[in-house]
């Protein structure tokens, strides 16, 4: 059963985590005021610089909020794959903001090691910075819970940029509990702690988003992709997989191949198939699915060859032959009936041009040519059984089997007969195939008016 924590984030996801960022946008500037004037009050660079933090916060949760309202568009025209990086883009410049002013920060506070200045305490400051703490934990925890629920970039960053206040804010109380102890040095020290917070924080941003947008692949989804794909094999190659996230939800691009000369129909199969086990391991994967034949056998190969050339329509009678130490290849096939001969002269060309192309091996190729009947004819039921005694007597004969099922069909020209041989389980795949050859070659024989035979072999237990 798929993680119901990897499914990708719906419109309502969006829309629930863009109120998220709004209500981040009113904290920030609640904090920005009380910081601000607390800073001011007591002369504390490390609560100024705490304000300034705040602020740049204000200004990432507008991006966070107004890149949320964009990714919550659907797919256009000029954005086929929706517009979920616009997250990403926001909190890479959230982050290249919160760097600058950390820097800045530092540079005050260097400044004021040499000449502290006076900071002015008061419970009043206290009080005002126990409740940025608890502010700071209750939005902290409310964006990263709405993160994970909601599967957005834009509200895991805002997340650790509150954490970061947080820890900011501690080492702000600890700083001015040790200016009151006499040591206003440490007011400057803190401030150098925030900054080092902050800078840190917005480096891990910037590294993870930058990721993202340079369609970097998550380790973690790779393999877990992988995984799903090879209980696929042997059926199913994987020559090349993509993966790329953009918003929480995965893009990916796949190559596969599978065996040579399979049927369109196989094809597709095969790529639903990949399609189904990447949606179980990455719900909500938009995966785009590209199938190429495999490698298989010369003959595999040679028939594979054939059938890509425009207008082939059946391959059959495939033979290969050693000729003097070189190997050549002879096959039937079927094309359009009303082909003038001119162009499948052409067609036959491309055929072996495709043949040598894809099976080097080959060093010479035989085509014949046949049209294919699409007209049904016309059957209708025979008169007497005096062919079909005639045919059951010999193919016992032939192959000292009983037939069973046995049908027979009048057309133009003569009969058609069908008939099952019932033969052991065990029997190989050739034997059973040149008991049906004697069967069919001594039952046109057995009546003049037996034009065809057509012998279908099976195990004992499940003829009948």
């Amino acid at each position: 059963m798929a993680d119901p924590s990897h499914r990708a984030p719906s419109a309502g996801d969006t829309r629930a985590a863009a109120r998220t960022a709004l209500f981040s946008v009113a904290a920030a500037l609640l904090l920005i005021g009380v910081k601000l004037a607390a800073g001011i009050a007591s002369g504390s660079l490390a609560l100024i610089s705490e304000a300034i933090h705040s602020g740049t916060d204000l200004v990432a949760a507008l991006l966070a909020y107004l890149a949320l309202r964009v990714a919550g568009r659907p797919p256009d025209a000029d954005h086929p794959y929706g517009h979920g990086k616009a997250e990403h883009l926001s909190a890479l410049m959230e982050a290249f903001i919160l760097g600058v002013a950390s820097i800045a920060i530092v540079v005050e506070a260097a400044r004021r090691l040499g000449d502290p200045g006076e900071v002015e305490t008061s419970p009043w400051v206290y009080g005002t910075l126990v409740f940025v703490i608890v502010l700071d934990a209750a939005r902290a925890s409310a964006s990263w819970r709405a993160s994970r629920r909601h599967r957005s970039a834009a509200l895991a960053a805002g997340a650790v940029h509150f954490a970061g206040d947080l820890a900011g804010t501690v080492a702000v109380i600890t700083g001015l509990v040790l200016v009151d102890a006499g040591y206003p040095v440490a007011d400057p020290i803190a401030a150098i702690v925030v900054a080092v917070l902050v800078f840190t924080a917005s480096g891990m941003l910037m590294r993870r988003n930058a990721d993202i947008l340079l369609d970097r692949a998550a380790a973690a989804d790779v393999r877990r992709a992988l995984a799903a794909l090879a209980v696929l094999e042997p059926e199913v190659e994987v020559r090349r997989l993509r993966l790329r996230t953009a918003a929480g939800r995965h893009f990916a691009d796949a190559v596969v191949a599978i065996a040579p000369g399979a049927a369109l129909a196989q094809a597709h199969g095969a790529a639903d198939a990949v399609e189904r086990v990447l949606e179980e391991a990455l719900p909500g994967v938009d995966a785009v699915v590209h199938v190429e034949p495999g490698g298989g056998t010369l003959g595999e190969r040679v028939r594979a060859a054939a059938q890509s050339v425009l207008h082939v329509r059946e391959v059959h009678n495939v033979r290969l032959l050693d000729v003097d130490g070189r190997v050549e290849a002879s096959l039937h096939l079927k094309l359009p009936a009303d082909m003038p001969l001119q162009e499948a002269q052409r067609a036959t060309a491309r055929i072996e041009a495709a043949v040598l192309r894809e099976a080097p091996e080959v060093h010479a190729v035989h085509v014949h040519l046949e049209p294919l009947e699409d007209e049904a004819g016309t059957a209708r039921a025979p008169q007497g059984r005096d062919a079909a005694a005639a045919l059951e007597a010999a193919v016992r004969e032939a192959t000292g089997v009983a037939p069973v099922d046995l049908r027979l069909v009048a057309v133009d020209g003569g009969v058609l007969a069908y008939l099952t041989l019932p033969l052991p389980g065990g029997t190989p795949l050739t034997e059973a195939h040149a008991v049906a050859g004697r069967a069919r070659r001594l039952g046109r024989e057995a009546d003049p008016s037996i034009v065809d035979v057509f012998v279908q072999t099976a195990a004992g237990d499940e003829a009948g």
